[in-house]
């Protein structure tokens, strides 16, 4: 754009093209900003004219996420209850996003309020995987993958509470960053679990993940959980020397006896074992590493998520958001209308364990010891940083699996997180990134995991930068 190659408006123009060409079948966008998009790129032709205040983000078209607020835009994180909300401010990421005069598509598909993992949870329509139509993009930040994929979005925002950005970036073939819980601010993003939830990416590369993650990264006084990180995406681009120093740590409780991670499909086992080597031969090393606690993950990550989520759920009952039904009843009534017709099957069932496990006689058997579990497991990677630089493990145990074929077996879904919840229980940071360019379309994709010490996001980022060379 700077050397007038193209103009921000041809850019923002050709993706609107490729939504108009594809999404029908895609899916995953639920709503598109062409005239505001337009006009904003209207801007950035304007500000690149006189040659000042622009920089690497000026003019990129990106998709948000349907949970992240934009001001003056529906936002109902893909829930019926919230339909027709508009937000009334914007998302710290947004604003910074804005001053970086980044161009927003759109607002993307995803699983009701972040619970799913597979983008067939939402209110509104299932998006379809861009790679094999007849599976699922994975979820639940499913639209926002599933638009980068396709070529309908350069980047786009996403939010990982158990994997929801890493899952489906394996699934779709891009890059997924979740980064240390802290690093982004939330305010602005509708909370699933509170304590879990964290603004990330889905990106072609991971040099565009490190750009973006440096323009939204930093402290806000608007979000007490937020922490000051100290990435600030300041490191060249060739500059690997670092990396091919790495050790990598692989937690033998994941291994069986051949030393094979457990629980994969044949098509993710090869894909993650050709990735291991790939980075073996830039010269990166490999150790075994015990964390005793990691097997526990699963169950104290959904134990703890049902609780937050059925808490912060409880906010929405069609009075002061979205729709609500119009005849005069009872407040009990009331509510249980709104509520019975608001939300999802997913969304219920959630609400149901989540009140159960802090209900009375309940708390300490459940909740309290999973607090305590959290806290070993995070005990666990402190332990093993000390030894290696980063942990390397699966994104997700399969390729993505077929619309409807795990719908109906919530346990099944909910075992597919297996590898991702573990970085989302301690709060790091973690990259998934493709085992092969997405060129390939001869196989469905599979992506590996990078987990970092805490705001280490550029020490990850670097290694999926070294890998893609």
């Amino acid at each position: 754009m700077a050397e007038k190659k193209f103009s921000a408006k041809e850019a923002t123009e050709f993706f609107i093209k490729q939504i108009k060409e594809k999404d029908e079948e895609v899916k995953a966008f639920l709503e598109v900003f062409e005239e505001s998009a337009l006009e904003e790129a209207k801007r950035v032709d304007e500000i690149l004219e006189k040659r000042e205040n622009f920089g690497v983000l000026t003019g990129v078209p990106m998709a948000v996420k349907d949970n992240i607020l934009i001001k003056g835009k529906e936002a109902t994180g893909g829930s019926k209850i919230l339909k027709g909300h508009r937000a009334e401010y914007d998302a710290t990421v947004i604003k910074k996003l804005k001053e970086s005069k980044v161009v927003f598509l759109g607002r993307t598909n995803m699983d009701e309020f972040a619970m799913g993992s597979s983008t067939e949870n939402s209110a509104w329509q299932v998006t379809h995987n861009p790679n094999d139509l007849e599976r699922v993009p994975g979820g639940t930040s499913g639209g926002s993958a599933a638009a980068v994929a396709a070529e309908m979005a350069m980047a786009a925002l996403g939010s990982d509470t158990g994997g929801s950005i890493r899952q489906p970036a394996s699934f779709c073939g891009v890059v997924g960053l979740k980064p240390t819980y802290g690093a982004v601010s939330r305010f602005g993003l509708i909370a699933a679990a509170s304590s879990f939830d964290q603004i990330g990416l889905l990106t072609k590369t991971a040099e565009d993940a490190a750009i973006i993650f440096s323009a939204i990264a930093g402290k806000d006084e608007l979000d007490s959980t937020n922490s000051v990180s100290d990435f600030g995406g300041e490191f060249e681009k060739d500059d690997f020397e670092r990396v091919k120093s790495f050790t990598l740590g692989i937690p033998k409780e994941l291994l069986d006896k051949d030393g094979k991670f457990k629980g994969l499909d044949l098509e993710t086992a090869v894909e993650i074992e050709k990735s291991k080597k790939r980075l073996e031969d830039l010269g990166i090393k490999f150790k075994e590493v015990s964390m005793p606690f990691i097997e526990y993950a699963l169950p104290c990550y959904y134990i703890m998520i049902f609780a937050e989520e059925s808490s912060n759920l409880a906010r929405f009952d069609g009075l002061r958001y979205g729709a609500s039904t119009k005849e005069n009843k009872s407040l009990f009534d009331l509510y249980l209308e709104n509520k019975s017709a608001g939300f999802g099957e997913e969304v219920k069932r959630r609400i149901i364990l989540g009140t159960f496990v802090l209900s009375s006689g309940y708390y300490d058997a459940y909740y309290g010891k999973a607090e305590k579990v959290r806290r070993l497991i995070k005990k666990d990677f402190k332990n093993v940083f000390s030894s290696v630089d980063a942990i390397f493990m699966p994104t997700a145990p399969t390729v993505a699996y077929k619309i409807g074929e795990k719908i109906i077996d919530p346990l099944a879904m909910y075992m597919g997180d297996i590898f991702t919840v573990t970085a989302s229980v301690a709060g790091l940071p973690a990259v998934s990134l493709p085992t092969e360019k997405k060129e390939n379309r001869k196989k469905l994709p599979v992506g590996f995991q990078i987990i970092g010490k805490p705001f280490h996001e550029g020490e990850i980022l670097k290694v999926g930068m070294a890998y893609e060379k």
